[in-house]
This record gives C-alpha cells, sequence and structure tokens, in this order.
C-alpha cells in the first residue's frame, strides 16, 4: 500500500483551502463535498488513480467522473494539485468568472481532465456506466493474447442527490445486470441534502438496495485514507459486478460552524473561512495556498505514473505493429470519420416501395453498421417495433462484450445517460431507440448530449397520430417541436425511405452535437418526384425544391416527415405555379447561406402553407405572417392512425383548401 497519509493529509487540507478560497472569491458555489472528499480525492489523485497528467486522453486511463457536479471545485483542485496545465493556479483563481476553464459545473471540452459535463446530478453516474460498457466493449474488441492495451477502471463520484435521481438507479440497475466490474461507484455518504437532513426524503439502507441489484457494497470511513484505499484496491481487484463503496463522511469538514449540516452544502460556510483556515494551518497572508512540499509530493508522484504510461505506450507500440488493421480501426474509431462515400453504400429503394420510415431505417441500418464497425445500437425494450437491430452482430452481454446491439430494458433516461458515456469515451459512436413520446423521458440526458457536443444518435419512431389506436398517451403531438428548440440537436424527420437514407448518412458525419431520427409507424410512399439523390442530399441540406413549379411561382407548400405526401398530392391539384419543399431537418436548413434558404423559399412568393403532424408554433418562421399552417394543437385521439391523421386534418384536402383561401 506505502501510502503518505502525511503529505495526502497536508495536500487534503490544502485542497480544502482551494475551495474555501475560490467560492469566497466569486461569493457562490459548493463547499460541503470538496471538503467533506477531500481525503477521498487526496487518495485518488495522490495514490490510486491511473492517469497522465501530461495525456489527459491517455487511452487506458482511469476515467473519474464527479457525478456530484456541484462540487466542482473538488475536481477542479486535485486536478491543479497533479498538475494539469488545464487548471493552473490562475484558472483556480477564477473558479465561475467568465471564459474560465474552471465553470461553475464541470464541462468536457471546456477542461482537461473532466470527463464528463456534470451537473444535474445522477447524470454523471449513468455516464459512468457509459464509459464502462465503452470500455468493455473495446477490450474486447482491441486487446490481443499478447497484448493488453485496455485494462482501466471507471470512477465515479457521488452524493445523496445523485443517489435519489430514477436515471443514476436505471443506469446502476443496468450496470448490475451486466456484471460491469470495471465500474467503481464512491457514494459520499454524509446524510445531507441541500434543504435539510437526507432522512428528511430518504430511509432506505444503500447497502442492502445495492446489493439486491448486483452490486459488490463496502461502507468505510470516507476521512480514513488507509481504510478507503482499502477499500479502493479491494474494489479494482474484484471480478464480477460493479463495486459500491458506501464512503461515511462529514459534509463541510474543516468548517465547524456548519460541518455536518445542510447549511455546508453550498456557500454558507464561506464566511467562516478565515478562522477555518487558521486552523487547518494555512497561511492567513496567503490564499489559493499549495506548499512547496506538496507541489513536490505530486511532482513525484507524476514522475511515478509517467514511467507507468511509458510501460503501457511500449506495449501499445508493440500491439500497433503486430495488428495493423486492428490498430487503423482503433485510429479511425477515434478521429470519428465516417466514409466517404457512406451514402453510396446504402442501396436505392424501389421506386413503387411503400413502407413505414422506421423499416426503411432498418434496412439502412445493416449496409450502414457494415461501413461503420464502431457503430453500436440500443433500445428499451423495444427491438421488435423499433427495427434497429444490428443483423450483423450480436447482443452486447458479460459471455459477449463485442456484441454491438444493447438490450437496455424500460430505462429510457438510463439508456440515454448511458449512451452519452460511450460518446463522451470517443471509440464507440452510440446509438438507441425507444418510441419518440417517450423523449420527455430521456430529456436531460438529450440535453447534455447537445450542450457537449456528443455525436449520439437517437432513433426514435412512432412519430406522430399515425400511431393511432394507443391513443394520445402515445401519440407525440408537441414533442418533434419541443425537440427541435434544443440548441445543437439536429431533429430530423424524413419524408420517404431515401429521405431517411440521407437521414442516417447525416447523422453519422456529424460529430459535434447529437441527432435525432423521428420514424413512422406508419407505411408513406416513395416520393420520387425528385431524384434519389436529391432526396438523399437534401436531407443534408435540411430542406430543398421536391417538386418545382410549372410556370411562375405563385404559391410554396411546406411540410415534413408524413406529411410531404400531401403537399405533393395538393400541389397536384392546385396546378401550375406551386413548388413543394420537404424540410426534414429545420437545423441544418437555418444554418445554410441565406442565399440557399432564399432559392429555396423566395422571400418574393408569400404565400406559403405548412403542413404536419404535430404543434404549429414553429412552422410560422417558415410561412411568415401572410402564410397558414396545418398543424396539430391539440392532443391526439384513439382511432386507426389514417383516421386519426383525417380527423385531425393531416389530408391533401386541408392544403388545398388553405391554399385558396390565400389572397
Amino acid at each position: 500500500m506505502n501510502l503518505n497519509t502525511t503529505a495526502l493529509s497536508r495536500a487534503a487540507n490544502e485542497a480544502r483551502g482551494l475551495a474555501m478560497d475560490a467560492v469566497h472569491a466569486c461569493n457562490s458555489g459548493h463547499l460541503g463535498l470538496p471538503l467533506g472528499c477531500a481525503e477521498i480525492g487526496a487518495v485518488l489523485y495522490g495514490h490510486a488513480l491511473s492517469h497522465n497528467p501530461a495525456d489527459p486522453k491517455w487511452l487506458n486511463r482511469d476515467r473519474f467522473i464527479l457525478s456530484a457536479g456541484h462540487g466542482s471545485m473538488f475536481l477542479y483542485g486535485w486536478l491543479h494539485l497533479s498538475g494539469y496545465a488545464s487548471v493552473d493556479h490562475e484558472q483556480v483563481k477564477k473558479f465561475r468568472v467568465l471564459h474560465s476553464r474552471t465553470p461553475g459545473h464541470p464541462e468536457f471540452h471546456e477542461t482537461a481532465g473532466v470527463e464528463a459535463t456534470t451537473g444535474p446530478l445522477g447524470q454523471g453516474i449513468s455516464n459512468a456506466v457509459g464509459y464502462a460498457v465503452s470500455q468493455k466493449m473495446a477490450a474486447a474488441k482491441f486487446n490481443t493474447s499478447a497484448h493488453t492495451i485496455l485494462d482501466n477502471h471507471i470512477v465515479a463520484l457521488a452524493g445523496d442527490g445523485c443517489m435519489q435521481e430514477g436515471v443514476a438507479m436505471e443506469a446502476a440497475g443496468f450496470a448490475g445486470h451486466y456484471k460491469l466490474d470495471n465500474l467503481i461507484l464512491i457514494y459520499d455518504s454524509n446524510d445531507v441534502t441541500l434543504d435539510a437532513m437526507a432522512n428528511a426524503s430518504q430511509s432506505e439502507d444503500a447497502a442492502k438496495r445495492f446489493e439486491a441489484i448486483e452490486w459488490n457494497v463496502q461502507t468505510v470511513d470516507g476521512h480514513d485514507m488507509a481504510a478507503f484505499l482499502a477499500a479502493f484496491e479491494k474494489a479494482k481487484a474484484a471480478t464480477g459486478k460493479p463495486q459500491l463503496i458506501i464512503a461515511k463522511t462529514l459534509i463541510g469538514k474543516g468548517i465547524p460552524e456548519v460541518a455536518g449540516t445542510a447549511k455546508a452544502h453550498g456557500e454558507g460556510g464561506a464566511k467562516f473561512i478565515e478562522g477555518a483556515r487558521k486552523a487547518l494551518g494555512l497561511p492567513e497572508s496567503e490564499h489559493f495556498f499549495v506548499s512547496a512540499e506538496t507541489r513536490a509530493f505530486f511532482a513525484g508522484h507524476a514522475k511515478s505514473l509517467a514511467a507507468k504510461y511509458d510501460a503501457w505506450k511500449t506495449t501499445f507500440t508493440a500491439w500497433q505493429t503486430a495488428n495493423p488493421a486492428l490498430a487503423k480501426e482503433l485510429a479511425t474509431s477515434l478521429s470519428g470519420e465516417v466514409p466517404a462515400d457512406l451514402l453510396a453504400k446504402i442501396p436505392a429503394f424501389p421506386t413503387d416501395a411503400k413502407i413505414a420510415t422506421r423499416k426503411a431505417g432498418s434496412d439502412v441500418l445493416q449496409p450502414v453498421a457494415d461501413a461503420v464497425p464502431n457503430l453500436i445500437g440500443g433500445s428499451a425494450d423495444l427491438y421488435g417495433s423499433t427495427l434497429n437491430y444490428i443483423n450483423s452482430s450480436k447482443d452486447f452481454t458479460p459471455a459477449n462484450w463485442s456484441g454491438r446491439n444493447i438490450r437496455f430494458g424500460i430505462r429510457e433516461h438510463g439508456m440515454c445517460g448511458i449512451m452519452n458515456g460511450i460518446a463522451y469515451d470517443g471509440i464507440f459512436r452510440a446509438s438507441g431507440a425507444t418510441f419518440l413520446v417517450f423523449a420527455d423521458y430521456c430529456r436531460g440526458s438529450i440535453r447534455l448530449a447537445a450542450l457537449s457536443g456528443l455525436g449520439t444518435i437517437y432513433i426514435f419512431t412512432h412519430d406522430s397520430v399515425g400511431v393511432g389506436e394507443d391513443g394520445p398517451t402515445h401519440q407525440p403531438v408537441e414533442t418533434v417541436s419541443g425537440l427541435r428548440v434544443i440548441p445543437n440537436l439536429d431533429v430530423i424527420r424524413p419524408a420517404d425511405p431515401e429521405e431517411t437514407a440521407g437521414a442516417f448518412a447525416a447523422a453519422l458525419a456529424r460529430n459535434n452535437g447529437p441527432t435525432l431520427l423521428a420514424l413512422t409507424r406508419q407505411v408513406v410512399p416513395m416520393l420520387n418526384e425528385a431524384s434519389v439523390q436529391t432526396r438523399r442530399e437534401g436531407v443534408f441540406k435540411g430542406g430543398y425544391i421536391l417538386v418545382n413549379e410549372t410556370g411562375a411561382l405563385k404559391t410554396i407548400l411546406l411540410a415534413a416527415g408524413s406529411e410531404v405526401q400531401h403537399a405533393v398530392a395538393a400541389a397536384k391539384t392546385l396546378g401550375e405555379g406551386v413548388r413543394v419543399v420537404s424540410i426534414p431537418s429545420f437545423y441544418r436548413f437555418d444554418q445554410q447561406p441565406q442565399s440557399y434558404r432564399d432559392e429555396v423559399l423566395p422571400p418574393s412568393c408569400r404565400k406559403r402553407v405548412a403542413i404536419e403532424a404535430g404543434v404549429s408554433a414553429l412552422w410560422w418562421k417558415y410561412v411568415g405572417l401572410d402564410g397558414k399552417v396545418i398543424g396539430i394543437d391539440r392532443f391526439g385521439i384513439s382511432a386507426p392512425g389514417n383516421k386519426v391523421m383525417e380527423i385531425l386534418g393531416m389530408t391533401a384536402q386541408s392544403v388545398v383548401d388553405a391554399a385558396k383561401s390565400l389572397a
């Protein structure tokens, strides 16, 4: 063990001082966790974690995720002491300051050493599970009998708030079932939540709860560094189950006036820091103090870590030489590249095809999965309906870590949080499926994927009132618009199988944000009015001219998804001068140059009608004040899908009537 408790105790108190000074300087933040978990941080970053501050993205590092992201000064403090260049002394002083690398909650891409954007409680636990899945898959795919290049662990630190969130327990249940023994969850059990003592809102036995879902559990004094290290090393050595370490801590330890109370959770103790700093032996004249002894200790530890890193690099180089094809595949996966000719690898559909876009999606997925071997898929107990199973592979299981199909169970939010963890790891492209109406169960994780620029892909089917007899509980009238307003989320609602092919290719070509494919259960016709190439490439632009007008342009009909067919039929009835524009992606169309948007929607033509089987609000930006929108601004009804569509006005005749009513 050889734990230098003297050096680490000094470092723990200096980390407490950094947190106190940072929170006091900006008059905001959370002191409770950084102070209460200081000894845990000292053991992790000063002894137990396998990482390299000089190479924060080292492939075989242990991943540390601070699920309780409000305690961000815990992470920033230990990254700073460890020697991460991204969190130098000035950045610690700029905690929560505009444009600093130490924002209020940890943000992926912003700060090297931050593995996930956390803060919304419980998300980090599901992200850690995703990381564990990714590393199990990667080890199965890339390790060989001669060379082990991946054998790391995923470590997450969570508090009572994280443990109460549903997304965390969905992911924990998944992890136990799949025996993710590379996952270690540290539960900062301080018996306090923000409002009150934890017993005001919880009474369960956490140890028994996790044991019941197939976790190994240890309980230790979180301030006893030797005891914590023993538990952590036991967890690292264990196999067959994920590991929970319940660390009993004193929230706000170091500030006696608030320690152990709800007031310690936030900045309540900041006004007492001068006395606290003095009691900890920190100099009164120097804030943000780190002793020369602590600097020297971590410099020495960095050299030890670098030696292990160099030994791994030797193994990795030998692996690359012995396995050039695997090495190339890994490099391609990490780069995020997809074949430039991906669209060409998707066969064209028969011109007389009449299938649902969910079925078209299934047909498209197979050649796409062959062309992009790092694409993995999952479903929330709905493969038989979402049709997104990768046929060339098998299920991901403890007996087959290389399976590309993940059965998430009825855990929609957990699924999307786990997908984020896979995406953060950067080796595999994660996709997952459920019914579109359940996107609201997933929204927190979807939002974080957009915020973090993750290339996750959501294959959400049963996209409208066309669901029919299942009724309004399963008919997502407002959902597509609600998702379209999330910044950096590309929502694509394709109109026919060829647009569906374009949608899958566009989703995979995008690696700076998530894409959601909204697919139909009901069949749709082929829109042969435009060529296969026009429809597929039109998706990449977000909107395009599907039907050109004959003669002078008089009217523009706009639509998305399954309602485009009605705009096409209406144009035939209305006669010459009518243009049909398909807009499968508002996000992409709005990013096009103004010249292109004006070419598709000439400002001179103000007679416009839009139709979509959903709420109408977002379409007005395209039709203008002189136009009309045919939408569904109410909940649906239970009846056969085609009858529901007819009753709610989703017909070609509705478009014709609206167009004729315009001056």
